[in-house]
């Protein structure tokens, strides 16, 4: 029962967010940037039953990947700027997560657990 509602909630936020970006792009931006998943996701571990150390390991994978998502969103926005295709640009974004990630795990020897 809990995935339905999870699957059903998150698709709402999902729809509401995109319908906003349509009509205004900066507040659609901006709203989208809110860390609503992360949120969400600490609700739903909380009322699953999970345990304050699993939440606390959770929020600490959010941290350690938010470096990597900015600069993923950066390579997609500087893409676009720039007349390539949103496609491109995507996956452009998604190689320079993947290896920031990959850059950032190697320099601080894995992540905090």
């Amino acid at each position: 029962m809990y995935l339905i509602i999870k699957i059903i909630s998150s698709a709402v936020i999902i729809g509401l967010v995109t319908e906003l970006a349509r009509r205004f792009p900066l507040y659609g931006g901006i709203i989208a940037a809110l860390p609503l998943i992360s949120i969400l996701s600490i609700i739903w571990l909380t009322i699953q039953g999970e345990s304050t150390q699993s939440i606390t390991r959770f929020t600490m994978g959010v941290l350690a990947g938010f470096p990597a998502t900015a600069a993923m969103l950066l390579v997609i926005y500087i893409g676009i700027k720039y007349s390539l295709h949103v496609s491109i640009s995507i996956l452009l974004g998604i190689v320079v997560w993947g290896l920031f990630l990959t850059i950032q795990k190697f320099i601080m020897g894995g992540f905090v657990a």
